[in-house]
């Protein structure tokens, strides 16, 4: 019974096809479509993007959005200090992380 599966797939050959099916399979299901939630989370976040949100930029500068352009936003990051940064410098986990919800 066994052998002829095996003879179905071509011996070994069909073994080490299904193997490599397999590892593709994981590798979709544990890396890309994760990996793709992700981008999508940080989309979203960009989108709801407005001034007097604190945020977090990946370099780890902590400011509030002052204002907001195309390409480019400028953080408030203290004494009238302002930096100007790329939108996609602006991490969604860094910001998440740092400016949690206090519970009172």
């Amino acid at each position: 019974m066994m052998s002829s599966i095996f003879l179905q797939f071509g011996g070994a050959q069909g073994t080490n096809m299904l193997f490599m099916l397999a590892m593709i399979a994981v590798l979709v299901f544990f890396m890309i479509i994760p990996q793709r939630k992700k981008a999508k989370a940080q989309a979203n976040f960009m989108e709801e993007l407005k001034k007097g949100k604190k945020v977090v930029t990946s370099s780890g500068i902590l400011g509030t959005v002052d204002k907001i352009d195309d390409k480019f936003v400028t953080l408030n990051v203290g004494n009238k200090t302002y930096l100007q940064v790329t939108k996609n410098a602006i991490s969604q986990e860094l910001t998440d992380a740092i400016y949690t919800k206090e519970v009172d």
